[in-house]
């Protein structure tokens, strides 16, 4: 039997390296029943000249289709085709259509670790009708609580559309210095309008909406990517968005730290998890379609994973279960145990 070896991206939080090995197999295990064509057996850690592996074993050889999927895991630095303690390296071709400071650059406090981020975008994809999409381009993803929008630069890393909704003012002018910025430096052709979001003559908030290609060649031809930001309640996402428009819908509910000790404003909708997502997914859920899924990383110390998966339930959602979706929960901060829940729309 083939044996390889993964060797696990050096996260800079120390915390999050703490966890890294127990997702990446957590993860594994959902790439194996997903899309590989060998599913990895005997899945365990070895030290190796004094560094730490995740190894496993296959029936047969790796594709190199089963290379590419596995070139795309959140974590993975490098894979190595393994006879005894000699490791062979295998070329690793993670889809990266821009540089990874495009995921990097931001620093603020709250943000999510852009490594989980990956990591909840890539299960909620391959848990969907459609697994291969992770390997093509143009899929269009939701993020109905985008913050200062890492999911959308991670989306746009794959080569998706994405859209994001955000009621908070100060994120929404941050995403937008940030992103025209990070462009124009690197010299990506587009085009970026912002406007007014309105309806019956009511301003609901504004939006911008960025058009772009990835390279001169493809902007000029047409073949081009857009990433909508869209500044209002969340609750509005299902009269805003195209009715069956997206294929995935990626967010973390709100942890209940920031927000636990502000009182909301009037009228503002609860950012109670439970409450909110009770209230907002029915709108979410309009813009999905069939076939499609939702991923939603939350608190566990404020919600309980049954909790969730009640309300997708509810929603008419079938809640996906099996090998790696019970090991995704870890330590964030003495405040914060992260776990995640994917669900799919029925076809």
């Amino acid at each position: 039997m083939p044996d390889y070896a993964l060797l696990i991206y050096p996260a800079a939080n120390r915390v999050y390296a703490e966890s890294s090995r127990g997702l990446l197999r957590a993860e594994l295990d959902v790439f194996a029943n997903s899309v590989l064509s060998t599913p990895p057996a005997d899945i365990g850690e070895r030290r190796i000249g004094g560094v730490d592996y995740l190894c496993f074993s296959t029936s047969q050889p790796l594709h190199d289709t089963d290379v590419a999927y596995l070139s795309n895991l959140s974590a993975v630095y490098a894979l190595f085709e393994l006879t005894g303690e000699l490791l062979r390296p295998l070329t690793i071709v993670p889809v990266a259509v821009f540089d990874s400071d495009l995921m990097t650059i931001q620093k603020y406090q709250g943000k999510t670790n852009e490594l989980f981020t990956k990591l909840l975008l890539n299960v909620t994809i391959l848990s969907s009708t459609g697994p291969q999409r992770l390997l093509r381009a143009g899929a269009h993803l939701l993020d109905p609580l985008c913050g200062r929008g890492t999911t959308l630069n991670q989306a746009m890393m794959y080569g998706f559309n994405t859209t994001g909704v955000e009621a908070d003012n100060k994120d929404f002018d941050a995403y937008c210095q940030f992103i025209k910025t990070w462009l124009r430096n690197k010299r990506v052709k587009h085009t970026a309008d912002t406007i007014a979001i309105r309806r019956n003559k009511a301003q609901l908030g504004r939006r911008i909406d960025i058009e772009y290609g990835h390279t001169k060649q493809l902007y000029k031809s047409g073949d081009t990517r857009t990433v909508s930001y869209l500044n209002c309640d969340t609750l509005r996402t299902g009269e805003l968005l195209r009715r069956r428009s997206t294929d995935f819908i990626v967010t973390d509910l709100p942890y209940g730290v920031q927000h636990g000790s502000m009182p909301p404003e009037k009228n503002a909708p609860s950012r109670a998890p439970t409450e909110l997502l009770t209230a907002a997914l029915p709108g979410w859920l309009r813009t999905l379609r069939p076939g499609g899924t939702v991923g939603l990383s939350f608190n566990t110390n404020v919600t309980p994973r049954a909790d969730i998966a009640e309300v997708l339930t509810t929603a008419g959602l079938d809640v996906i279960t099996g090998p790696g979706f019970d090991s995704f929960a870890h330590r964030v901060d003495q405040a914060i145990v992260r776990d995640l829940v994917v669900a799919r729309q029925p076809e």
